[in-house]
């Protein structure tokens, strides 16, 4: 886990919307995110999501109705969300949620994108068991 740096923003609020399904985060400098439980989940930056290196990530699929049922705080500069499908080795850091918040609009994107050329689905309904794993990871 990388440490905080001093720069990092803390987190002034965290609200969980479970009805809108949206995770809202104000930061000490005034940001204001809202980050869809979907984008937490499928940007975990746990070991299972993100792999041990680049191009070990496992595109994650069938997201869209994922809930988080808890949030649980880990020492003074991470959360633990808990997600509906069982998912809850992610720690989000301050600086991890914070990036997320910024670089939101493309990470989405690239989401979507990696989807599409695996021929994958935001949709669980409609994934073939298992998951076939694909070879698109995240280009930073």
């Amino acid at each position: 886990m990388a440490g905080l740096d001093k720069d990092t923003p803390l987190p002034t609020d965290i609200t969980l919307h479970k009805q809108s399904r949206v995770l809202e985060i104000s930061f000490d400098d005034g940001s204001v995110f809202r980050l869809p439980f979907e984008f937490l989940r499928v940007h975990s930056p746990s070991a299972e999501v993100r792999g041990h290196g680049p191009g070990q990530e496992t595109l994650q699929q069938g997201k869209r109705d994922v809930d988080i049922t808890s949030l649980e705080p880990v020492g003074n500069y991470a959360i633990k969300p808990v997600f509906s499908d069982g998912h809850d080795s992610g720690l989000y850091s301050w600086d991890y949620l914070y990036m997320l918040g910024r670089e939101h609009d493309v990470l989405w994107q690239q989401y979507l994108d990696c989807l599409a050329q695996a021929g994958g689905s935001r949709n669980a309904a409609d994934l073939p068991p298992p998951a076939p794993k694909s070879g698109c990871g995240h280009h930073h």
